[in-house]
């Protein structure tokens, strides 16, 4: 059949071009009518912008749009990593209660079926027993402090005190640890004068507990040593805890103040303890408006300080 070119043209403009015409006629009606919209009633749709509610043009609105974007993206990757932090210290709580519970059920479960007549094998697993609850029991206290500093109820008792005769009690509590660890406790302090600062006593003998304990399980193989020293700075005491030990590796720095992060898990279990020490230090300098600042070479040693006010 022959079709002219004129009823195939018309064809044509009734199928496509008429349709795309109505059809762009509608958007632009569209258009024109959400340009004339009153921007105030999209700030109705998004209430977490009313504080904001100061844009002219769509633009601007579309800008205060990006911008609340990104501050709710912040909010859901914090909230992220908490819960993925709220994960990770339920698992190492549960962990570090768990190893010391199974130990004193084993050597209980031995005792009960018949190695509670042996003596030597009674008074080893009873020892071993006891240095279980120790353990829990230093977890227990340890959780408890922490839980009581980071809710700002622990009260500090400020008061005038020498660190340096603190710092000789310190070292007489720990002699037979740093002995069994052939490790030489030292202060460099040549004029041998009190070193008088402000804070509550108690909670810094804790601080540098801690740190001294840390230095000794971290310290050197041969010839180890822990030295604490003081250093006036702009009228307050620097003291600081420096080991020739085992050293730090870079990317263990900034989390190592973590409730039970382990740099080495195998070597953290053999010397016990709850995991929770530098934390701890960490939590109760702040308590006192100071950081605790660490310096470290792998294999060469590690140096922890912080600062006290200077007192008279």
């Amino acid at each position: 059949y022959w079709i002219s070119a004129e009823f195939i043209w018309t064809g044509l403009l009734v199928a496509f071009l008429i349709p795309s015409a109505v059809i762009f006629t509608l958007l632009a009606i569209a258009f024109k009518s959400f340009s004339k919209l009153n921007i105030s009633h999209l700030y109705n749709l998004v209430p977490d912008l009313n504080p904001l509610n100061t844009a002219k043009d769509f633009e601007s609105l579309s800008e205060q749009i990006s911008s609340l974007t990104d501050v709710k993206t912040k909010e859901i990757d914090l909230l992220t990593e908490r819960e993925n932090y709220r994960r990770e210290f339920l698992g190492n709580v549960s962990h570090e209660l768990k190893t010391p519970l199974f130990s004193i059920q084993g050597y209980l479960l031995t005792l009960i079926e018949g190695g509670i007549d042996d003596e030597s094998i009674r008074d080893k697993y009873l020892n071993r027993i006891n240095k279980s609850v120790e353990r829990l029991t230093y977890i227990v206290k340890d959780l408890d402090m922490i839980t009581e500093l980071e809710s700002g109820s622990v009260k500090l008792e400020q008061k005038t005190f020498n660190i340096l005769a603190l710092t000789r009690e310190v070292f007489d509590l720990l002699e037979i640890k740093a002995q069994n660890n052939d490790v030489i406790l030292k202060i460099e302090n040549p004029l041998d004068v009190p070193v008088r600062v402000m804070g509550d006593i108690e909670k810094i003998e804790q601080v540098l507990t801690n740190l001294v304990v840390n230095a000794i399980n971290h310290s050197a193989k041969e010839g180890a040593e822990v030295i604490v020293s003081f250093q006036t700075q702009s009228g307050k005491i620097k003291t600081i805890v420096k080991d020739n030990g085992i050293g730090i590796k870079p990317d263990h720095l900034e989390r190592i103040f973590e409730r039970f992060y382990r740099i080495d898990k195998s070597r953290s279990r053999t010397h016990g303890g709850s995991g929770l020490g530098l934390s701890i230090v960490k939590h109760i300098l702040e308590a006192h408006g100071e950081k605790i600042y660490v310096k470290s070479t792998y294999k060469e040693g590690t140096e922890f300080y912080f600062f006290l006010n200077k007192s008279n």
